[in-house]
């Protein structure tokens, strides 16, 4: 069975966290109001503790799409991600892609962000096998809302298994690759587990689990 390799996409295949710099393009574009920003900053804080609910911060930055066309918003987002792409990508997640590529492992790149921006920055990445954060729709327009389990903790792994299910797969033989504490569950149900960029707590867990620490640094710095 062909090896599966999974990567977490916000600091782990990039050096930022898309759904963030999405959210100041939304601003600086006036799609959405500043104020948005400290909040969206305090929720951050939440997450790097591993304190976030992540349906409470979709409800919040989802708030500038609700009742704005798909199609538009797929405009923005395509002009967002030029400007995300190469400029942020790791060049040794860059390069941990091709390697596995080359040794035909399947790819895959699980995400807590929304999907419309995750499928574009995969792309770029040549990976298109993607699990992210579903968004509600209707009419040619969002809603606002999220739609299904949310790709975060354990509903990456819930999400997985299922798609493991329907495709006749297992993780025998897998990888996974995340910076995040968030990502415990998906790093502990893999059978090569790989930390990027570890915190402190994420770099004990990685010791004592006796998985690769793996120290990537951006291809230049970000003012």
């Amino acid at each position: 069975m062909t090896p599966l390799a999974i990567f977490d996409l916000d600091e782990t295949l990039i050096d930022c966290d898309s759904a963030t710099l999405w959210l100041h393009h939304l601003v600086d574009h006036g799609h959405a109001p500043a104020a948005m920003l400290e909040a969206e900053k305090a929720m951050m804080a939440d997450y790097r503790r591993g304190a976030l609910s992540m349906q409470s911060y979709m409800d919040f930055t989802l708030q500038p799409l609700a009742g704005r066309s798909i199609a538009v918003i797929g405009q923005w987002a395509d002009a967002f991600v030029d400007g995300l792409f190469p400029a942020h990508a790791y060049p040794d997640g860059l390069h941990a892609i091709a390697q596995h590529r080359a040794q035909g492992h399947q790819l895959m790149i699980i995400s807590a962000t929304a999907d419309f921006i995750v499928r574009r920055i995969a792309a770029r990445f040549g990976v298109f096998d993607v699990m992210a954060i579903d968004l509600a729709e209707g009419d040619g327009i969002y809603t606002g809302h999220t739609r299904g389990i949310l790709s975060f903790r354990e509903g990456k792994v819930l999400r997985l298994q299922a798609w493991l299910k329907s495709h006749d797969l297992s993780l025998t033989g897998s990888y996974g690759y995340s910076d995040s504490v968030n990502d415990l569950p998906l790093l502990r149900a893999v059978a090569h587990a790989s930390v990027v960029n570890a915190n402190r707590e994420l770099a004990e867990l990685a010791r004592q689990n006796r998985w690769q620490q793996l120290h990537w640094s951006p291809q230049r710095k970000h003012i």
